[in-house]
């Protein structure tokens, strides 16, 4: 049975799964989005009086995520280096992508040693977030 991971520094999983599942020399994510672990209040989002968003800053959002899985990689004696491939989810491809680029560049500069990366267009996601990243990261050396 592969060993389940909680990361206490990461936001609650919106649903019923673990943070992360080990498996031999192999860690997965389950999906990781910007909320924040504290007061699960989204990076960058601005919300109108009726409570529906108004806006949101895909950077604060992006730094969050990766701050997100930083952690869920801590709790599982990981870090960003051990990353292999990453899937991006994007809720608006045409007006994030060069941002989110931007940003992922900042975290993995060198093109040689980045993990893999799918990034995908997508209508919505299960919460008012624009990102989710789903990783997988290898841990033998």
């Amino acid at each position: 049975m592969a060993e389940a991971i909680h990361a206490g520094d990461a936001p609650k999983a919106v649903g019923s799964y673990p943070h992360a599942r080990r498996a031999g020399d192999w860690l997965l994510l389950s999906g990781i989005g910007p909320r924040d672990p504290a007061d699960d209040r989204i990076a960058g989002n601005v919300y109108a009086p009726d409570g529906s968003l108004q806006s949101y800053d895909i950077i604060a959002q992006c730094h969050a995520v990766f701050a997100n899985v930083k952690a869920v990689l801590q709790a599982a004696g990981a870090g960003m280096h051990d990353l292999v491939d990453v899937t991006v989810y994007l809720t608006d491809m045409a007006a994030d992508f060069a941002a989110y680029n931007r940003v992922w560049r900042e975290y993995f500069p060198d093109p040689a040693t980045a993990p893999c990366r799918t990034t995908l267009g997508i209508t919505a996601l299960p919460t008012p977030i624009a990102i989710e990243l789903k990783c997988t990261a290898y841990l033998g050396k």
